[in-house]
């Protein structure tokens, strides 16, 4: 039996185990198929409070993975699979095993969205990438596009260009979306070019990306746009699949929360960017994971009618 148990291992969750395992909970943390979560593969990180100088975002996870695990949370590189949130206690259900929880903490992120194109599954891991730090080495002289015109298509952009030849950073608008200080980068890059008003419709390629089938929105055009690599940052899909309906989701997807990470399931808790589709932040998933922590604390006090800090105030 097992009294917290937190499911992802970003920013949220390692918060989450860092307050909890404080508490003497002894939290049992799920990494889920990323170790550190979407952080992990950020190439640097310049906005995180206390680090004066940019941090490659696989150090800042470790770094709050090794936190966490000093104070007695314990990791484990596994993925849920199901919940049963019908039943107290509730039951995890992962690959290797099944467990019982007093409460839950879910901090399980979101992964890259698709563009649902045809060829891009076929060529998947062929030439198109969702990852910039993990793929960009292997694209160094090459010219390679880059489809979104967000923070994280922005950043990423600037990061192949380390490797790349060119990168064309391909967008359905004629602006893009990046917070300006990353637009006044990405337009000072020379390697960096921008391809406006443009979908993708059908990536090609004979076992390897040699092209991308770009329609223009305004006009209707459509022409062969070759390339030697396609890289996708277009938004995230929360990754709630396991939970197989049991929270309130709303229309995207992702879990509602109240402004104290409940969910609608008493003993259930939510945090980062599994819940959060308007900040997503390294700091604002770390200050949800730490109310969820402590509401947690607080919860599991009440059912060992133990006395908790500050009890009137969370009540």
């Amino acid at each position: 039996m097992e009294k917290v148990i937190i499911i992802g291992s970003g920013p949220a969750g390692y918060t989450a185990a860092i307050y909890t395992a404080r508490a003497q909970l002894e939290p049992l943390v799920f990494a889920g198929p990323a170790m550190g979560g979407q952080v992990a593969i950020s190439s640097e990180v310049g906005n995180y409070p206390g680090f004066p100088e940019d941090i490659e975002g696989a150090a800042l996870a470790e770094l709050m993975k090794q936190q966490a695990e000093r104070f007695g949370a314990r990791i484990e590189m596994d993925i849920v699979t199901e919940v049963d949130l019908s039943r107290r206690p509730f039951r995890v259900v992962t690959y290797g095993d099944e467990y019982e929880t007093l409460s839950l903490i879910i901090t399980s992120g979101a992964s890259p969205r698709k563009l649902g194109v045809p060829g891009e599954a076929e060529l998947s891991g062929r030439g198109v990438s969702y990852c910039a730090t993990c793929d960009g080495f292997f694209y160094r002289g090459k010219e390679i596009v880059m489809v979104g015109g967000g923070d994280a298509a922005v950043e990423e952009a600037m990061f192949l260009t380390r490797f790349a030849d060119k990168v064309t950073v391909i967008h359905r608008r004629d602006q893009l979306r990046a917070e300006p200080l990353l637009q006044e980068r990405a337009f000072r890059n020379a390697k960096i070019e921008f391809l406006w008003d443009s979908v993708v419709t059908e990536i090609v390629g004979d076992g390897f990306v040699t092209g991308l089938q770009v329609r223009n929105v305004k006009t209707g055009e459509e022409r062969l746009f070759p390339t030697q690599g396609a890289f996708v940052a277009i938004g995230y899909v929360p990754n709630t699949d396991f939970l197989g309906g049991q929270l309130e989701l709303n229309e995207q997807g992702y879990i509602v929360a109240d402004e104290d990470q409940r969910t609608s399931v008493e003993g259930v808790w939510a945090a980062g960017d599994v819940c959060d589709w308007t900040y997503r932040q390294i700091a604002t998933s770390v200050g949800a994971g730490c109310k969820a922590a402590l509401q947690a604390e607080h919860y599991i006090a009440i059912l060992e009618d133990r006395v908790y800090p500050g009890q009137t105030e969370l009540e």
